[in-house]
């Protein structure tokens, strides 16, 4: 079975030996994201394919923020190799979720708190917690808890 991390490491020989600069770049830096997260810590540990995906969401909400900051000051040519970049990066991400979807996972996940008993800013933080293994990588942080939010408010 190869894992996320072997196969990014294969797809980085591949590029560089295609000469494809772009896709090498990028690999390489979310590589060394994933040994940095991989040595943070008392002790050094094997990320699973699940952390290795929410490192690379991670890289990948980068890009596109250097994007936006590249593009507001002028600087086009930058942004648009962040975005190659980002492009490069979502290749290996679940597809997002659309609003449908995240809507359907929040309200389960509201119900499943509210009948743990959690109330109020506690049934925020135990609907995340539910939440968070079935949409990493998948949609963002503060969107999913914002939508959690909006479902506690209404319901």
């Amino acid at each position: 079975m190869t894992t996320l991390k072997s196969r990014i490491q294969n797809d980085l020989t591949a590029a560089i030996k295609e000469r494809d600069e772009l896709r090498a770049a990028a690999l390489r830096m979310t590589l060394a994201a994933i040994t940095t997260e991989e040595v943070a810590g008392k002790k050094a540990r094997e990320l699973s394919d699940g952390d290795v995906i929410e490192v690379i969401a991670r890289e990948a909400k980068k890009r596109r923020e250097a994007a936006e900051a590249f593009e507001q000051g002028g600087r086009r040519e930058q942004a648009e190799r962040e975005r190659a970049e980002g492009e490069v990066l979502s290749a290996y991400l679940p597809e997002p979720l659309t609003d449908e979807e995240l809507s359907a996972l929040v309200a389960e996940a509201v119900a499943q708190a509210k009948a743990d008993g959690a109330q109020g800013k506690a049934a925020v933080g135990a609907a995340m917690k539910i939440l968070k293994p079935k949409v990493t990588g998948r949609a963002e942080g503060r969107r999913v808890a914002e939508e959690v939010q909006k479902a506690l408010a209404s319901g």
